[in-house]
């Protein structure tokens, strides 16, 4: 761990960190359903796919412009996902996001909890000015995942990419620097009156956070 490559990085409930051999049957099962696979690039995830993806990880540093560091999410020890973070090639002080929840998992607030805190690492440790997403049109729970984050609506591109036998929509959605330091102070402004703790390391994206205002970090 180093401050620029900060994981496994905790919140309340998930340990963000690399994926690891013993990942392979998790990542094989939850990115082979179709339900999962049906906004992804693959159409089908095997325990060999599982294999190179994690192998192919290794090769990958930290805030690498033209590289996905790609996150294992886990819960309780068990991995319940993985989170993409895409520095740009064209423009290192621009990122984006993606992300892959088991759909066992999903309504609990996992994503809004994991997302959140790369921001914090996104640009309360690298500095960088802008992070992205792009999600399918047809996505509802990507595309509310951001908007709860405070991502902006960017774009919406009506049948713009030739995706798995039909054109689809894209929704482009944006956050800057600014935006989400503003969103923190907010945050640790309402907490602070809440009673709840507002450090960094727990409060903005751990709304269930216990904690009392006795806990200022």
């Amino acid at each position: 761990m180093t401050a620029l490559d900060p994981f496994p990085l905790r919140t309340q409930r998930l340990v963000l960190r690399r994926l690891v051999p013993a990942d392979y049957d998790a990542l094989a099962r939850y990115r082979g359903l179709p339900a999962v696979a049906r906004y992804q690039s693959w159409e089908t995830f095997t325990p060999t796919d599982a294999e190179r993806f994690v192998a192919d990880q290794d090769l990958v540093a930290s805030d690498t412009p033209g590289t996905w560091l790609q996150l294992g999410i886990a819960a309780g020890g068990a991995l319940v996902g993985d989170l993409g973070l895409h520095t740009r090639a064209d423009d290192p002080r621009q990122v984006e996001f993606g992300i892959t929840l088991d759909p066992d998992h999903q309504g609990l607030g996992y994503a809004t909890e994991a997302v959140g805190a790369v921001l914090g690492y996104v640009f309360g440790t690298l500095g960088k000015h802008r992070a992205a997403a792009t999600t399918d049109a047809a996505n509802s729970p990507a595309a509310a995942l951001f908007a709860r984050l405070g991502f902006r609506q960017e774009g919406h591109f009506l049948r713009n990419v030739w995706f798995k036998g039909a054109w689809g929509g894209e929704f482009l959605f944006a956050l800057q620097r600014e935006e989400w330091a503003a969103r923190l102070a907010a945050r640790a402004v309402d907490d602070f009156r809440k009673g709840w703790c507002s450090t960094p390391s727990c409060g903005w994206w751990s709304w269930t956070c216990p904690r009392t205002a006795s806990c200022r970090g």
